[in-house]
């Protein structure tokens, strides 16, 4: 994997919940392995995703994560380096490079 990029792996067992925290998916592409994970919002609604999903959970109104069973299911998040060069935190091109951009010297007409 990319330097710029790093994965991480929530693996809920049958049955278990895990309570929703949004900064743990922020930023995030969450793949689905096993057989399925349910989202419950914090109005009660349920949907189930299954093997192959591709969701984003950052910002969502959800208020736990579930395994509904049976067999293990595996959440796999790919996200941005927080240091990688178009993260806020980044370096900008300034710092990495001791000047401006051409297109930022350059003055409009």
């Amino acid at each position: 994997m990319s330097a710029g990029f790093r994965r991480s792996e929530v693996v809920l067992a049958c049955g278990e919940v895990r309570d929703y925290d949004e900064a743990a998916w922020h930023d995030a592409i969450v793949r689905v392995q096993g057989v399925e994970v349910e989202l419950e919002t914090v109005s009660g609604a349920r949907r189930r995703f299954g093997h192959g999903a591709v969701l984003c959970l950052a910002g969502l109104p959800l208020r736990v994560l579930r395994n509904p069973g049976p067999g293990l299911v595996t959440l796999i998040a790919i996200s941005r380096n927080r240091t990688d060069s178009f993260s806020p935190q980044g370096p900008s091109y300034r710092q990495e490079h001791g000047t401006e951009p051409e297109a930022e010297q350059q003055s409009c007409p």
